[in-house]
């Protein structure tokens, strides 16, 4: 006999039909799944940036708050000093007024 160069004879087809099958069942197998230590790794991992990303807002915010009160203060400090500026101006003008006054009279009984 002649050995056929394509190996369409009846056994080759029956092994070939087995080997597809073989690799058709090998495919559709379950692939092993994730370990669930890595689950709980991602999630801690995903929880300690979440900790990070929020205690950066909470700087972040308390030192808003912290340069809005300096603001305050020194706007406050700022009032502050323009009484204490006027209310000695003013203190100044009526010692003037005073000794003006003063004055006058010492020079009036001379």
């Amino acid at each position: 006999m002649k050995e056929d160069p394509l190996k369409t004879g009846f056994a080759d087809r029956l092994s070939a039909q087995a080997e597809a099958r073989k690799a058709l069942v090998a495919k559709l197998k379950p692939k092993p799944t994730i370990q669930a230590v890595d689950l709980e790794s991602r999630e801690v991992i995903r929880e300690r940036e979440l900790a990070a990303v929020r205690q950066a807002r909470a700087d972040a915010k308390e030192a808003a708050r912290q340069a809005a009160a300096a603001a305050e203060l020194a706007a406050l400090e700022a009032k502050r000093g323009d009484r204490k500026e006027r209310k000695a101006l003013t203190k100044a003008e009526q010692k003037a007024k005073r000794d003006a006054k003063y004055a006058a009279r010492k020079a009036k009984s001379r």
